[in-house]
């Protein structure tokens, strides 16, 4: 993946009011997840912005609030690319993938973000795009080549992880699919059901007509 760089700042004045005075500065509330596990009663210190989610059976996880700018992350955001994003947290670099995001109904503006933290050590779970490349069999034969998921879903240290998922089409043949269960990728976990219809090569009415002709004429 290709990093992306980010600033942003602690945010400790929370709740709704809080958040809608942010969007009036240009200014979008983002939670970044996936800290580190710690046991409670918590006895360490707290930096600005985080907090401790209870998690059970006497342990808690750390997430850090944070504000960033609309513009800071306008090409983070719209664009199908995906981003190991090197967060500047005050100072502190600290790195992350976009998890969610959430837009107004009406206007959609974005009116929050999710960020997962990452590291080296543990996998993590992330939508990557589907390339197609390669000239399928059906295709030659007559048929349309269709793609019914433009992104998987992958497992693997974030590292690890492609901008994209590229999957050769060549020996495709007309009216077959390609599965999920059909796909391998050095170091990435396919999360998607098996069975999952990736692409296909779809009868044309053309295509229908040949195989009927070339049927007829035997």
């Amino acid at each position: 993946m290709n990093t992306f760089q980010l600033v942003a700042e602690p945010r400790t004045d929370l709740g709704k009011k809080a958040a809608k005075q942010l969007r009036k500065e240009n200014k979008i509330p983002v939670v970044l997840n996936g800290g580190a596990q710690v046991e409670l009663p918590f006895k360490g210190t707290l930096k600005p912005g985080e907090k401790i989610i209870e998690i059970g059976r006497g342990r808690g996880i750390i997430t850090t609030d944070l504000t960033v700018t609309n513009d800071a992350v306008r090409k983070l955001v719209y664009t199908p690319d995906i981003f190991a994003i090197e967060l500047d947290v005050n100072g502190e670099k600290r790195h992350a993938v976009l998890k969610d995001i959430q837009f107004h109904p009406v206007k959609d503006t974005i009116l929050h973000i999710d960020l997962l933290e990452v590291n080296d050590k543990k996998p993590v779970t992330i939508e990557v795009p589907v390339k197609l490349e390669g000239h399928a069999e059906g295709v030659k034969a007559g048929g349309k080549l269709t793609l019914s998921m433009k992104k998987i879903k992958v497992k693997a240290i974030y590292t690890q992880i492609p901008e994209r998922v590229v999957i050769n089409v060549d020996n495709l043949g007309l009216g077959k699919t390609l599965q999920i269960g059909d796909l391998h990728f050095e170091g990435l976990e396919l999360m998607n059901a098996k069975n999952a219809v990736v692409c296909a090569v779809q009868l044309t009415r053309a295509a229908r007509g040949a195989q009927a002709a070339a049927a007829a004429g035997k």
